[in-house]
């Protein structure tokens, strides 16, 4: 089975529970799927030298083939006591802008409603406002702190917007500062980035609902082309607040269809605050994924389950906002693929995935392996990523999450705190809890 002095790059063995969650390369699980997921006991994973993984089998069965002894390996674990999971997926965060929110925190506990803030030029403008003045590197430092916090909460894919320049030029200046980050990570054997552009995320001060389209299709897309061309960003999807006061419904399908023509993955916000028909808007222009969807429809929630279109739900966000939460057993019981997102902004703080799980389960009524779907394979399959990550598989990448505990279900349960031992990123620990040694 083993070739003489074959090389792996990580061998966990005996793991107490390995959560694969799927095992016949499925692209999402969908309805009582949500709820039926794969784990295997006393386990031994073992992965290659470009950090994919090779082999999954009890080690009692390795031990039989007198060859296993041959292989040599450069980082071993005995995770006899411990859980893994797959590295988790966080598809939906702004993590590049400076300053911050916290005055507006009392305002909302007093009452303030979220547009209200917005209109009065605090919320996204206040933070448009000093990321403008802030230069690129100084984005790239508090990007890269950002980064660190998610990967001690277990993130190895992370999705990445814009939306704190909305001007053309600090839009592009947003761009560069993900796309370093994502080389820089790469470079360091990080976690990965996934880029989303997010220039329709409020109308500019001084500019029309009509102008500041008219801006996003004649001037920003097309630097971002150039710009791409150069290698100096490269954008995975577009987004657009699909929101009364912000961006309409036309508005938002010229901006997105635009954005499909030029290769970019559509994935956009919508039916927040008010009921936009985000779902039915989904289907007609196949989007891959929707966020929030707090005031979906039910004719929309049946629309997103054509493609399917991935719901993107973000708990946080209803919970600090005080908004009613999206309609989750909705979702899975009409076969949407349900997906859990952070929201990492100045507005929710939270870049923490297992807190996510918590909230989903507790305000979204989700079970825990219905959340781990939500970050795990759902989340892969949100971001166009399904063929590599989100779950245990041989061929996929060797990401995974090491928990110290006799279930996996101390991840979410555990609640602020989790016990993560290590994160693994393609064969590599790039994380290590002090607390836990």
């Amino acid at each position: 089975m083993f070739a003489q002095n074959k090389d792996f790059k990580l061998r966990i063995r005996n793991a107490k529970q390995v959560v694969a969650i799927c095992n016949e390369k499925q692209p999402y699980l969908l309805g009582d799927d949500m709820d039926n997921i794969l784990i295997l006991e006393d386990t031994t994973i073992l992965v290659n030298l470009d950090g994919n993984i090779e082999i999954i089998e009890k080690e009692s069965v390795l031990l039989e083939d007198e060859t296993y002894n041959n292989i040599n390996i450069i980082t071993d674990i005995n995770a006899e006591n411990y859980c893994i999971v797959p590295g988790l997926i966080d598809t939906h965060t702004h993590p590049v802008w400076s300053g911050d929110r916290v005055n507006e925190f009392s305002l909302k506990l007093a009452g303030a409603s979220y547009m209200e803030i917005h209109e009065k030029g605090g919320g996204i403008g206040s933070t448009v406002n000093a990321t403008k003045e802030s230069s690129e590197e100084e984005l790239l430092e508090l990007f890269k702190k950002r980064i660190k916090r998610a990967i001690r909460n277990g993130t190895t894919l992370l999705e990445a917007k814009t939306g704190y320049g909305l001007e053309c030029d600090t839009e592009m200046k947003l761009l560069k500062v993900i796309h370093r980050a994502k080389e820089d990570q790469l470079l360091n054997e990080g976690i990965d980035i996934n880029t989303t552009y997010l220039g329709a995320h409020s109308i500019p001060k001084g500019k029309s609902l009509e102008e500041a389209t008219v801006d996003i299709l004649e001037n920003q897309i097309p630097e971002i082309i150039s710009l791409r061309d150069q290698g100096l960003v490269s954008p995975d999807n577009i987004d657009v607040f699909l929101e009364k006061g912000v961006f309409g419904r036309e508005e938002t399908r010229k901006i997105l269809q635009a954005g499909k023509d030029v290769g970019l993955m559509i994935n956009f916000h919508g039916d927040e605050i008010h009921p936009m028909q985000s779902g039915e808007l989904a289907e007609e222009i196949e989007a891959r994924a929707v966020s929030h969807l707090e005031r979906v429809s039910d004719e929309g929630i049946i629309a997103m389950s054509k493609l399917p279109t991935a719901a993107i739900l973000l708990p946080t966000t209803a919970y600090i906002l005080r908004l009613e939460v999206p309609p989750a057993r909705k979702f899975i019981e009409n076969n949407v693929p349900v997906v859990l997102g952070s929201d990492y902004n100045p507005n929710a703080h939270c870049i923490s995935l297992p807190f996510v799980m918590n909230l989903g389960c507790v305000t979204l009524h989700l079970t825990p392996n219905e959340a781990l779907v939500a970050t795990t394979i759902n989340a892969a399959y949100a971001l166009g990523k399904e063929e590599n990550y989100g779950s245990i598989e041989v061929g996929k990448i060797g990401d995974f999450v090491i928990v110290e505990a006799p279930h996996w279900q101390h991840l979410i349960y555990q609640l602020v705190d989790p016990p993560i031992k290590n994160v693994i990123k393609k064969g590599k620990i790039i994380f290590t809890n002090p607390f836990l040694e």
